[in-house]
């Protein structure tokens, strides 16, 4: 099996530059109110995580975080965090029961990426989704799942997702798509 992190750089889908302008690492558990700041400006009320579920979450996964830290400012740009499951759906109830957290699971719901508005237009959440398929693939995962709204469908096929269709998930009243990264990139 090819080795996803040579694949993405091969491919044009690294970006040296911004790991030059950010650290990117799991969260601190003293992080969490930033993580809840960023959540709450990056999605609209009746999508954003709760408050206590984002800190249940932070407390319980923090391996399943990597933040963006703006090496300059030492704040947090951005994160992506989920849920790892050999469950093969995605599931609303993964928002918000961290324990359902399975730490040898085959697959990794991610329950959301979060840029703030002045850190976009510059490749960062595509880095920070790289460096998190590097991770997990050394972790022995095989998946990444997501929920996205049409409006994303583009921006997630560009980082090599592929759009499964209407979710079974109605989080905040919405009609998402499930997208779906295959980490053995040989398809073996």
């Amino acid at each position: 099996m090819k080795n996803i992190e040579k694949y993405l750089r091969e491919n044009g889908y690294a970006d040296r530059g911004l790991n030059e302008k950010f650290e990117f690492r799991d969260i601190h558990k003293d992080e969490a109110d930033q993580a809840v700041e960023i959540e709450q400006i990056c999605f609209p009320p009746h999508e954003a995580c709760s408050k206590a579920h984002m800190k249940d979450r932070i407390e319980k996964v923090p391996e399943l975080f990597l933040v963006a830290i703006d090496k300059e400012t030492g704040k947090m740009a951005g994160f992506l965090n989920g849920i790892a499951t050999n469950e093969g759906k995605f599931r609303d109830e993964f928002f918000t029961e961290a324990d359902l957290n399975e730490p040898t699971g085959e697959n990794v719901m991610l329950l959301g990426l979060d840029v703030l508005p002045q850190y976009r237009g510059q490749g960062l959440a595509t880095e920070i989704v790289f460096n998190y398929l590097c991770r997990e693939e050394k972790k022995g995962r095989k998946r990444l799942i997501l929920t996205c709204l049409d409006g994303k469908i583009k921006m997630y096929e560009k980082m090599r997702f592929v759009d499964l269709g209407i979710s079974d998930s109605v989080w905040g009243d919405e009609e998402w798509h499930d997208m779906c990264y295959t980490i053995n990139v040989e398809g073996k």
